[in-house]
């Protein structure tokens, strides 16, 4: 995979079309069934992969336009969870809110391929690099009202080993980087080094394609600001294993890009633009942002993308901020 420095990519989801689905949050309902939603799903997906195409995107996902949820859609190929009975419990150390999650009722394993097929697909439909993600076994046990194992260090390892097998068989298929979606790493260092940073090196056993963890804190909302635990830390710990780059928040976070001075030779995708729904900052406030990571991080291995996905706003705004950060890069690939 041959990219420019200061490449660009996205995090993963895009906005999905009115006629495809409706969106509660950061989970869709579609409105189709069978053959007709396939199809629907089909020409969605080929939609925001021509999108990216013509924006400039060096590196290109699905959109995920067939998944309802960001780690539902991948529970779905596993033994183990109840996606229909649901539990409320509080996740991302929001005490305050509950929400109805999937339920453990047994052993966790792989059943059958989750978005494998999602991968051959993009990959018909584009000659560009292709990004797939799946979510981390912290965040699935985070996400998850667990009714079986009464140990979340043996659920997550479960999980681990489960998405290994969906990473080894994305790797086959041709997948050109795998993500790790990890929000809950965020909130939970301590459980990070309890036991998450070992389910992290079980997820990439025998994976050699470029990987990264997606260090986020959700998707935007009208909540209180989400970036109380920061990165140094964490990085820190990472640092310690086998994953090849951190996938970071500094648009909306304010963090000072010296915490990435420890990432050495990992990828970074810079989180550089706000994914919410608000108006595109002006194109010289995020090259100056960018510029400042650039005094830690060398150009051939940072990538821009915006802090986390963009299916919570409107296609156009979606695609605005895709292409400043296209313009973002080539105004600074002038002056390297």
């Amino acid at each position: 995979m041959q990219l420019p420095p200061i490449a660009t990519t996205t995090v993963g989801s895009f906005p999905r079309p009115g006629w495809l689905s409706d969106r509660d949050r950061s989970e869709v309902k579609f409105r189709l069934e069978g053959a007709l939603l396939r199809e629907a799903q089909d020409d969605a997906t080929i939609a925001i992969l021509h999108e990216q195409e013509r924006v400039g995107l060096d590196i290109l996902t699905d959109g995920e336009q067939r998944r309802p949820q960001f780690i539902n859609h991948v529970l779905a190929a596993m033994d183990g969870f109840d996606l229909v009975n649901r539990r409320d419990k509080a996740i991302r150390r929001r005490t305050g809110v509950e929400r109805p999650v999937p339920r453990v009722i047994g052993p966790v394993r792989r059943r059958s391929v989750a978005v494998v097929g999602d991968l051959l697909f993009a990959k018909a439909h584009t000659s560009l690099p292709v990004k797939m993600a799946v979510p981390g076994p912290m965040t699935v046990v985070d996400t998850t009202y667990d009714e079986f194992y009464g140990d979340e260090e043996k659920l997550a390892m479960d999980v681990a080993a489960a998405l290994n097998e969906e990473l080894l068989a994305l790797e086959a298929a041709g997948c050109d980087v795998a993500q790790i979606d990890e929000p809950a790493m965020t909130r939970y260092h301590e459980k990070a080094a309890a036991y998450g940073v070992r389910a992290l090196d079980r997820c990439l056993e025998g994976v050699t394609i470029p990987t990264i963890v997606h260090l986020c804190y959700g998707y935007p909302g009208a909540g209180k600001r989400q970036h109380e635990y920061e990165y140094p830390e964490l990085l820190e710990l990472l640092m310690k294993s086998r994953i090849g780059g951190f996938s970071v928040e500094f648009a909306r976070s304010g963090f000072d890009p010296a915490v990435l001075g420890v990432c050495k030779d990992r990828l970074i995708v810079f989180g550089c633009v706000d994914p919410g729904d608000t108006p595109p900052e002006p194109p010289e406030k995020v090259v100056a942002r960018v510029r400042a990571a650039l005094d830690y991080v060398e150009p051939e291995r940072l990538l821009l993308a915006p802090d986390c996905g963009l299916m919570t706003i409107s296609r156009e705004l979606a695609l605005a901020k895709a292409r400043l950060l296209v313009q973002t890069a080539s105004e600074l690939r002038r002056n390297l």
